[in-house]
């Protein structure tokens, strides 16, 4: 062989070898992120963890969005554990990273306190009492379709935000109670200034009567003073809902979480105590059927019984981020000892025109 040849030759391939052929490689969701569920019985919530404790959540999220938009419409509940997030700025980059149009806690009925910008405390109610499960503000013409919940500090017991999937509770409800709430639909009823409850200044965030009243019309929400500072609020809403995008039925209310019947013993003697001193009835709230006729004790506790039977409950670890559907799943919160920091944020507002109204 030519020595010229066999040089220019080995020239080649050493060119070949310092240069290869680069391939380009997709990097698939599950890739960096393990997906499993807590308990071999449910799907609620699906739990992501990532591989690489270090990795950057919000960036991944950013990237996934359509991946995060499907799963959570396929449960209804996403957990995201074991990443690096412990400071009030991990849950605000995140959220922001989830693309949700943040909105303001307006007609609220507990308290919490803003921390900054549109995040909230979770709903701070004495640690020794349960919070029943409820989707929320399912009683506004305008409620949020997504809420996420980030611990700071886990309690040293209990305090677990409760989960239960609305299309299964919904399927589970007797056909006859199902019927009777298409047709009848539900009322809530709500007292404010006597004492008991949030004041209307907290629950709708003005002191200006002429700014609430304007509200009420804007929100289909009935009022009348009471006296100088006293108000009754009531509104009809569907107790049933199909969601906006999946369109299954969901049960979508608070018939169970406000009605009378189920309020500890001590605190209705309390509420009751307090109304026999006025000139009217002044519950701080109630539900009704929607052309007001009570209703019996013996239908909420039927529902009741199956939302206690679909209650998923997870013991909160630092730094978990939960991410709700919330027209799918409802939420609530066991009693707890110890010091508990939960924050809150919610948005992508729904409206009745757009969510397939029953």
């Amino acid at each position: 062989m030519n020595p010229t040849t066999e040089s220019k030759r080995d020239s080649s391939l050493k060119s070949l070898a310092i240069k290869p052929t680069r391939r380009a490689i997709s990097v698939q969701p599950a890739d960096l992120v393990k997906q499993s569920f807590l308990r071999p019985d449910s799907t609620l919530p699906l739990l992501i963890e990532p591989k690489d404790p270090a990795m950057d959540l919000p960036a991944w999220l950013r990237a996934q969005r359509d991946f995060i938009h499907r799963h959570l419409l396929r449960y209804g509940a996403i957990l995201f554990r074991g990443f690096a997030l412990d400071r009030l700025q991990d849950f605000e980059q995140t959220a922001a990273a989830l693309d949700i149009h943040f909105m303001d806690y307006v007609e609220g009925a507990t308290p919490r306190k803003p921390v900054r910008g549109k995040i909230y405390t979770s709903t701070e109610y004495p640690p020794e009492y349960k919070i029943a499960l409820h989707n929320e503000l399912s009683y506004v013409t305008t409620w949020p379709m997504k809420i996420c919940f980030f611990c700071q500090r886990a309690a040293e017991s209990g305090g677990e935000t409760i989960l239960a999937d609305m299309r299964r509770v919904y399927r589970r409800i007797p056909e006859a109670i199902k019927t009777e709430f298409k047709q009848r639909q539900w009322r809530l009823v709500r007292h404010y200034g006597y004492g008991l409850g949030l004041s209307w200044q907290q629950s709708f965030g003005t002191t200006v009567k002429t700014e609430l009243e304007a509200y009420c019309r804007r929100a289909q929400l009935n009022f009348q003073w009471l006296g100088d500072e006293n108000l009754k609020t009531w509104c009809v809403r569907p107790a049933i809902h199909h969601h906006p995008f999946t369109r299954e039925p969901v049960w979508f209310n608070h018939v169970v979480f406000w009605h009378l019947s189920q309020l500890s013993a001590q605190i209705r003697q309390v509420f009751e105590n307090h109304c026999q001193k006025q000139a009217e009835p002044c519950y701080p709230y109630n539900t009704y059927y929607g052309d007001g006729a009570p209703i019996d004790a013996d239908t909420i506790a039927t529902i009741d019984a199956i939302y206690r039977q679909e209650t998923i409950a997870e013991p909160w670890r630092n730094g978990d981020l939960l991410l709700l559907d919330n027209m799918l799943v409802a939420h609530g919160r066991n009693p707890f000892q110890g010091q508990r920091k939960v924050l809150v944020a919610m948005g992508d507002p729904a409206r009745p025109s757009k969510a397939g109204i029953q």
